[in-house]
Formats: C-alpha cells, structure tokens, sequence
C-alpha cells in the first residue's frame, strides 16, 4: 500500500516509528478488545482495530500528524510491532495530545519512553508544535509514572464522556535535549 501522502519513518536505537499498515489490525484489535483498552474508553469490538488503522491514517490525511505503529528492530532486521505513539487532535480538543499503546507482553522495556520521546521531539523540531499534552485516565499509573519521568507535570483534572482522566503539560520545545 502507498499513501498519497508521506508518513515519516522515525528511527530510535531501538525502535522504528512507522506508518500504520493493515497488518497492524489484528495486534490493534487484540490490544482494543482487551482489558487494558479501559484506560482509552474500551474494551471494544474487535472490528475496532480495522477501523483503528483507518482512522490514523486519516488522522495523518488531515492533520499532517497522528500515531505511528512502533516496531522494535532485533538484530536478524526482523521487528514486532508492540504498540503506538504520536500526536494527536480529535474534535472538540482545544490542543494536541501525546500518547501512547504499549500491547501487553511489551511493557517494562522502555519502549513507550523511548518513543514518545522521538514523537515529542519530532511535533516540537519538525511541526513546530509548542508544548504538549498527554491525557491519562485517572487509574493508568503506568502511564502516570511515564508521563512525569518524560518532565510533564500535573496541570488539570477533566473528564470526556464520564471519563475522569489527568492532563499533564510536557515541557516545551526549549527543553529538547
């Protein structure tokens, strides 16, 4: 499949941030209709994760930014895809996001660290996005933790759609290492 359109590839020391393919919809739809989907307002049909690749990809289509599908590179060249990450904007949000799907069996390695910061740092040097937000639900202390080891600190509390969650505000682009 070629977009119209160009998604760049990011690489970390471990990692390739890289397009969504519809490869990614089965791994999508395990992780969408499963347990730990709560934190993101699921569980969900399994369709879900179909219409989770289309949905980036017109995230990408309109915005000119969106979630990148996140493979980690062994030393064969072969790579997993574990999870998601990047910017993004939905209706009625009054400022990017950054976020993240670690899929079980892949947390604990860094791996959403690693990423976020390279999608933090491309939205900043690339976008020219100013200082970001990530919205976690309100139980994710996995994503807590995260979120303040990346130096984003506590600025609000809200909910979406009865969903109570904590919105954290990244440092700005000065802060880039």
């Amino acid at each position: 499949m070629t977009l119209p359109f160009a998604i760049p590839v990011i690489e970390t020391d471990r990692l390739t941030l890289r397009a969504p393919r519809e490869s990614d919809a089965p791994a999508l739809a395990d992780f969408l209709s499963g347990p730990r989907s709560r934190f993101l307002g699921g569980p969900w049909p399994r369709s879900y994760g179909w219409w989770s690749v289309l949905e980036t990809i017109g995230h990408w289509a309109l915005r000119g930014y969106g979630f990148w599908s996140v493979d980690v590179r062994s030393a064969t060249g072969s790579a997993d895809f574990v999870g998601r990450v990047g910017v993004n904007l939905n209706e009625g949000w009054s400022e990017p996001e950054l976020g993240w799907q670690i899929f079980d069996g892949h947390e604990g390695h860094g791996y959403a660290r690693e990423a976020a910061l390279a999608a933090r740092d491309h939205a900043y040097r690339v976008l020219g996005l100013g200082p970001l937000i990530s919205m976690i639900a309100v139980e994710n202390h996995r994503s807590i933790t995260l979120v303040e080891r990346l130096g984003a600190v506590f600025e609000r509390a809200e909910a979406e759609a009865e969903m109570p969650f904590l919105v954290y505000r990244h440092p700005g682009p000065e802060a880039r290492p």
